[in-house]
């Protein structure tokens, strides 16, 4: 069963936005702002551009957040090397199939780390 859960997108994608969220500093709404911010980067401009978005961004969680997607796609296979975001990120968009699986992957996993985030200024809710 263990081995399903850790192929399966959805629980992939969830967990690390959970792990992102437990870890995020500052306000709910600015860590939510951020996110939401980089979704949009990524869903109107494509993979590269949201990590670039994120590398420029030196404020914030921007670092943590970069940290997380990499960790994603490394546990849906797609190899790190130790190269920099946007190595990595460029070395994905060679290949079609692989970029399609990532950025589906990444939008997953940014949608539940803004819904984590609205929902952490819950007083009732934890992580």
């Amino acid at each position: 069963m263990n081995d399903i859960r850790e192929r399966n997108l959805d629980y992939l994608a969830a967990k690390h936005a959970q792990e992102f969220i437990k870890k995020a500093s500052g306000k709910d709404s600015e860590i939510e702002n951020e996110v939401t911010k980089a979704l949009g980067v990524l869903q109107e401009n494509g993979m590269y551009a949201c990590f670039l978005y994120l590398q420029a961004n030196k404020k914030g969680n921007s670092a943590p957040l970069i940290q997380k997607m990499r960790e994603l796609l490394t546990s849906l296979g797609i190899t790190n090397d130790g190269q920099d975001a946007l190595t990595f990120a460029q070395n994905i968009s060679a290949d079609l199939h692989t970029l399609l699986l990532a950025r589906e992957a990444l939008e997953q996993m940014l949608i539940y780390a803004r819904y984590g985030a609205k929902a952490k200024r819950s007083a009732d809710f934890s992580l």
